[in-house]
């Protein structure tokens, strides 16, 4: 995995008073308050302050798709594959020059004209509607087949570096990223192994120990293999080491929402075990359009698919799609309980989107229950306008603040998008009158709510208050109480709040001194 905490980092303290006391906000932080009132509506200098602006978490955030599509056909040159100029489409096989519309994807790249094509076809890039492809929603999922075949399993440990570069040039402090390493093993156990009815039971008890043991060996080996590429890419470990080696990381286990039943039941199984076994997992998520046929067909079946295995396991975090519809994508009866299910049947501690709420039938009565449960929704603001057409005051962003359920910006597919997440940050500003504290309490709140192992630096999150341990208003800036450096040592969650934390004094010291921002 990838840590960013050391020993020398989680007890720096320097400039950490306010960390310790929120209560009792900085000059500095005061100050930093002011500007980004006066430059919130200055694109230019919102974009430079909100690159530098400290992010705690990206949650909701596919490795596929978060990689642009540049690096996917530099890839699929590399190894040899055929570009398809007709669909404008990457195929696995490879093939010689000149076969008519199937090119080897290296003359790709030798023609600009070609490439530009190619890139927006495999991405959201200069997307219209049109006669082919009618809808954002349809160019968005349409991609997904187009570029994967340059994807490759050799390629992974480039993915991961490019997740962790883009985190860190964004001052991200942890990615949460959606994988489904040696899927295709589950995929066939559930084509094997019939599901009658809903007795899930039965056939969780007819899966092969050993066919499970085979997929627990294979899917940590190919993350093992993964991480070891990404860590020579970056050289890690070394003194030559990348930025994106500091960025800390974890896993959600994706399963699939649009295959058979007894299909989706194993990789649920399997995404179940596999938390269970290794650490980097720290969740498991289901994805996919929701709108799909079977999607929605099943919805109601795959909820009672992981209340049965939280069941076995409730410490298995779970992080759902559930709500990423819009009015007119599906009937009206469509948007009445995904939400709702997601949260009281299958037991979901995260939203992913969450953008039919004020369609759900009882909404208030599911807010509630959303707040009073911590139910954190994943806001992916540029995905819901491209893929939903939901945006500005539609979202129902400021309708989870108002209920008082905890939010945090993510990407989702940040490659496919052509964003980041100061990008989501920026477009937050610029949409929504939040102050500059909120967006402190907005990037907490990322990380707040993150599956990191350990226990919370903040015994309250309405507003920030931190641990009795590290709440000693008195302590002196040279170093930590010892109460609190053995809190922190023993969870890590807090440790990525503390340096969180450590990176909001710094910013706000560093800006106030930034001549750019003195004169505006």
């Amino acid at each position: 995995m990838v840590k960013l905490a050391t020993a020398s980092s989680i007890l720096a303290v320097s400039s950490l008073l306010v960390a310790c006391n929120p209560a009792a906000a900085s000059s500095s932080e005061e100050t930093t308050a002011q500007l980004f009132a006066r430059l919130r509506h200055d694109h230019s200098m919102l974009e430079v302050f909100m690159h530098d602006f400290p992010k705690g978490a990206d949650l909701h955030n596919h490795l596929v798709g978060a990689i642009y599509a540049e690096n996917t056909l530099r890839w699929a040159a590399q190894d040899g594959l055929c570009v398809d100029l007709d669909h404008k489409a990457i195929k696995s096989e490879h093939c010689a020059q000149g076969r008519g519309q199937m090119v080897n994807a290296a003359t790709v790249e030798a023609d600009s004209r070609t490439e530009d094509s190619m890139v927006n076809s495999l991405s959201m890039r200069n997307f219209h509607p049109s006669a082919d492809v009618a809808s954002g929603h349809d160019q968005f999922f349409g991609t997904f087949p187009r570029f994967a075949p340059g994807m490759g399993i050799t390629h992974e440990g480039a993915m991961l570096a490019e997740a962790v570069t883009r985190a860190a040039d964004d001052h991200t402090t942890y990615l949460e990223l959606m994988i489904s390493p040696d899927i295709g093993a589950l995929i066939q156990r559930g084509q094997k192994n019939p599901l009658r009815g809903e007795d899930f039971a039965a056939t969780q008890a007819s899966y092969s120990p050993a066919e499970t043991q085979q997929f627990l060996t294979q899917a940590r080996q190919e993350t093992d293999r993964m991480e070891a590429d990404m860590h020579t890419l970056l050289h890690c470990g070394t003194p030559q080491a990348a930025p994106g080696c500091g960025v800390r990381v974890r896993y959600l286990y994706a399963t699939l929402r649009t295959l058979s039943p007894s299909v989706v039941f194993s990789q649920i199984s399997g995404a179940y075990a596999l938390v269970r076994a290794d650490s980097r997992f720290v969740g498991v998520n289901i994805v996919a359009p929701e709108d799909n046929l079977v999607a929605m067909r099943d919805y109601d079946l795959h909820m009672r698919m992981f209340q049965f295995m939280s069941g076995l396991d409730p410490q298995v975090n779970l992080s759902l799609h559930a709500g990423e519809l819009a009015e007119g994508l599906v009937p009206p009866e469509g948007l009445w309980n995904h939400i709702a299910q997601a949260v009281r049947i299958a037991g979901a501690r995260r939203i992913g989107h969450g953008v039919d709420m004020a369609y759900e039938q009882d909404a208030s009565a599911t807010l509630a229950e959303m707040a009073r449960r911590h139910v954190m929704v994943e806001i992916n603001q540029t995905s819901n306008d491209q893929i939903l057409g939901v945006r500005g005051n539609a979202h129902p962003f400021q309708l989870y603040r108002a209920a008082g359920v905890p939010v945090a910006f993510s990407t989702d597919d940040e490659g496919v998008e052509r964003i980041n997440l100061t990008h989501e940050y920026v477009r937050a500003a610029e949409t929504w009158p939040l102050t500059y504290h909120e967006f402190k309490d907005l990037s907490r709140t990322g990380l707040e709510y993150s599956f990191l192992p350990g226990s919370s630096l903040w015994a309250r999150t309405a507003p920030f208050r931190p641990v009795a341990a590290c709440a000693h208003a008195g302590m002196r800036p040279e170093r930590v109480p010892a109460a609190c450096a053995t809190f922190l040592q023993q969870n890590e969650k807090a440790q990525a709040q503390w340096i969180l934390e450590e990176k909001f004094a710094a910013f706000e010291n560093s800006t106030n001194k930034n001549d750019l921002f003195r004169k505006k």
